[in-house]
């Protein structure tokens, strides 16, 4: 239900990256418990919405045709469900203009639902951190809730535990193959039993403490390298050409990490300058015209 006059709003849907991600067991319930150290590139969707009576979705974009029924698309989703917590929620007209790809292990759907909830809380007068707001995320998707502040964290439970890092910006370049992956294959191929723990005890309370406020990038990429994606092995199975998207970053000049993103098929490196991260984009492109590549960078 809309109030007052008519207005437009609009936001950014960044693209998540898991720098690290451990699967530490799956649940009685059959969800997965994760632990992962999530950040956020500089490569994302926009999301406007004209406030109005009608809530609408539109998409337009290089990735509109990868979108798939609008109907099910999680914006609308996320709108849904805010609307049932919020008494006559101010809502309207979203135009999704996408540019990440989809299915691609780097929450694009999750990134759009979070900033629509993030558009219809200006709307509304309300906080991104209202409680409401942060349910409706919840219920529309695991990924939402860490692309609701977009900010990097290490990120545990089903994905609604979030304690900020003080992560410096990494000179990144990240490669989809333009492959979709579904996450529901990866962990199939995982084969974890409900109630099954995938890691020990031990291993959760050893595990890497991350560097403090001030910390270099190079500090970061080491405490990085530390760590593993549980889920780029049962990928691989599921997709073979993760593997040599792997292996096209590993062998770029300056790389110092390269590295899956959550249930892939889209694989990250890291590297100590943006001039290396730069030329590496330009080599991937060259060698690989099919596959979407970006250079920037993590934060």
């Amino acid at each position: 239900m809309s109030n007052g006059s008519a207005i437009t709003l609009s936001d950014l849907a960044r693209a998540k990256v898991n720098l690290t991600l451990r699967v530490v067991g799956r649940r009685v319930d059959g969800y997965h418990d994760l632990e992962s150290v999530v950040a956020f590139a500089d490569c994302a969707d926009r999301l406007t919405l004209h406030t109005g009576d009608d809530v609408s979705l539109v998409t337009v974009g290089p990735g509109a045709q990868e979108c798939g029924d609008t109907a099910d698309n999680l914006v609308l989703k996320a709108t849904r469900l805010l609307a049932e917590r919020v008494p006559d929620l101010r809502a309207g007209a979203f135009v999704l203009d996408k540019h990440l790809p989809v299915a691609a292990g780097i929450g694009g759907g999750s990134a759009d639902a979070a900033a629509a909830l993030r558009l219809l809380a200006r709307a509304n007068g309300l906080s991104a951190e209202d409680p409401r707001v942060v349910e409706a995320a919840r219920l529309t998707g695991a990924d939402v809730p860490v692309c609701l502040p977009s900010q990097p964290c290490v990120m545990t439970g089903v994905g609604d535990n979030l304690s900020p890092l003080p992560l410096p910006r990494l000179p990144a370049v990240m490669v989809n193959p333009r492959v979709p992956v579904a996450t529901k294959d990866v962990f199939t191929a995982l084969g974890l039993r409900a109630g099954q723990l995938n890691v020990g005890i031990a291993d959760v309370l050893s595990s890497t403490g991350w560097p403090k406020q001030g910390a270099s990038a190079a500090d970061w990429i080491k405490a990085v390298a530390r760590g593993t994606n549980d889920l780029e092995a049962p990928a691989l199975k599921v997709e073979p050409v993760v593997g040599d998207v792997l292996q096209a970053l590993a062998a770029l000049p300056g790389v110092q990490l390269a590295r899956m993103s959550g249930s892939g098929a889209t694989c990250f490196a890291l590297f100590e300058g943006d001039d290396d991260a730069a030329a590496g984009a330009e080599t991937l492109k060259a060698a690989h015209p099919g596959w979407w590549v970006h250079a920037g960078a993590l934060s």
